[in-house]
């Protein structure tokens, strides 16, 4: 892939490197970003920056140490750090850094033509209000949008030099009405893929159309989760359950589960680290192992578990390229790429059921059990092919092991929240507590 003479530095960091420690890694990241914020109607704040940073990382005889700069020029006492802290470190399992491939050349989620400008961050704000206003009895209590550019560049001891730019916008707002809330949101690469005016419009719409909420009783009913409420339980509960790690140090609900089934024969869930303009989509991961795609279940099976290097060596696996960081400074761990859950799509809103558009409190759910107990919120009534009454005051709780052998349909269109690219998902006999 690409490399630039402006980092020609890190050829400097390796030959002084490679003199003291077995091996190492650089990872640097670059990028600028614009952002504006939304207090009710008016632009509050907007503001522009940019970035940079750099980790190293070093391995000598199974010992493994780290530093991370925000001024990559100050590589050499990041890496007298790295090395010093490697000396303290517990000797583990170790063979070896990845070595080079040939990778595609083409960035996957970059627009080239994107501008880093105060001016669109304020034209994404104003679309948003202007599709708010279809719903004038909705008051914005806030919002943001921003456009941000970076550059990766990852390169090891065995001669890996690879690099990739992502690009992102991304919009939110929220609306009041009465007592009732409604939040919206949308990201992708390119501006063109984000619509603005959806998002005002659906916030405004979710906070008026919530509003006179009517109570439910106690029992069982059929659930259409919103993609953005079955991702927040996803990442809560089912997928740290998919980490390697967690399988080794027996805090897997899931471990020595290889070929069982344990969810409805409808739904696959898998990492897809090469699909075309997501978020997450890259040609290489963390540590420079290249990326492929990951079955976790397939056909309602579980098939296959996440592994960084580190995890791979402690339990004699290898590394499903699995490894990411949560910016410079971030040391590699397993997470995923672009987590997609996918089936046989079929229609959801053709039989009475409960629509949850989100839920409050998936972090205090059990990843170990799976248990969990959330307020629904801007929950609708399903009639006639369409959302009916709004509910209040109502929680689900229930194992979210079990839910995955209940689902009963998957939506037609998918969309992105966050990491994660689902449809809306319909479970059958759920409990909700109500009134």
């Amino acid at each position: 892939m690409r490399w630039w003479v402006a980092v020609a530095w890190i050829e400097e960091l390796f030959l002084k490197g490679e003199k003291r420690v077995d091996e190492l890694e650089v990872y640097c990241f670059s990028g600028t970003s614009v952002s504006a914020d939304l207090k009710q109607r008016r632009v509050s704040i907007c503001s522009s920056s940019v970035e940079s940073g750099l980790c190293i990382r070093t391995i000598d005889k199974g010992k493994i140490g780290s530093s991370s700069t925000n001024d990559p020029q100050q590589w050499q006492a990041c890496l007298d750090a790295a090395i010093a802290g490697g000396r303290l470190a517990t000797p583990q399992e170790w063979r070896g850094l990845p070595d080079p491939v040939a990778l595609p050349k083409e960035d996957l989620a970059y627009d080239p033509s994107l501008t880093v400008e105060p001016a669109m961050a304020q034209e994404l704000l104003h679309g948003m209000l202007d599709g708010a206003a279809a719903h004038p009895e909705a008051s914005i209590t806030s919002g943001g949008a921003g456009i941000s550019l970076g550059e990766i560049t990852f390169a090891n001891s065995h001669g890996i030099r690879y690099a990739s730019r992502q690009s992102e916008v991304s919009v939110s707002l929220e609306a009041i009405s009465g007592q009732s809330t409604g939040y919206e949101f949308d990201h992708a690469f390119s501006r063109a893929l984000v619509n603005p005016e959806k998002v005002g419009e659906q916030a405004a719409f979710l906070a008026s159309r919530s509003a006179g909420g009517q109570d439910i009783p106690t029992g069982e009913y059929d659930i259409i989760f919103s993609p953005m409420a079955y991702a927040d339980l996803l990442s809560a509960i089912f997928v740290p359950a998919l980490s390697g790690r967690n399988v080794l140090q027996g805090r897997s609900k899931l471990a020595g589960r290889l070929g069982e089934t344990i969810a409805a024969p409808l739904l696959s869930l898998y990492d897809d680290p090469h699909r075309k303009g997501a978020d997450g989509s890259t040609w290489f991961d963390a540590e420079g192992t290249p990326t492929t795609r990951l079955d976790f279940v397939r056909a309602g099976v579980l098939t296959a578990f996440a592994y960084d290097l580190k995890t791979a060596y402690r339990a004699g696996k290898i590394s499903t390229g699995s490894a990411i960081r949560g910016g410079f400074a971030g040391l590699p761990a397993i997470g995923h790429h672009n987590f997609v859950v996918d089936g046989k799509r079929d229609e959801l809103f053709d039989e009475p059921a409960i629509y949850v558009h989100s839920v409050v409190g998936a972090h205090t759910a059990n990843p170990m059990s799976g248990d969990f107990s959330v307020e629904m919120s801007n929950p609708f009534r399903v009639k006639d092919g369409a959302l009916a009454e709004p509910i209040r005051g109502a929680m689900i709780s229930g194992n979210f092991f079990d839910l995955q052998r209940q689902v009963t349909a998957l939506g037609k269109e998918s969309r992105s929240v966050g990491s994660y690219i689902l449809p809306p998902v319909k479970v059958n006999n759920v409990r909700v507590i109500g009134k």
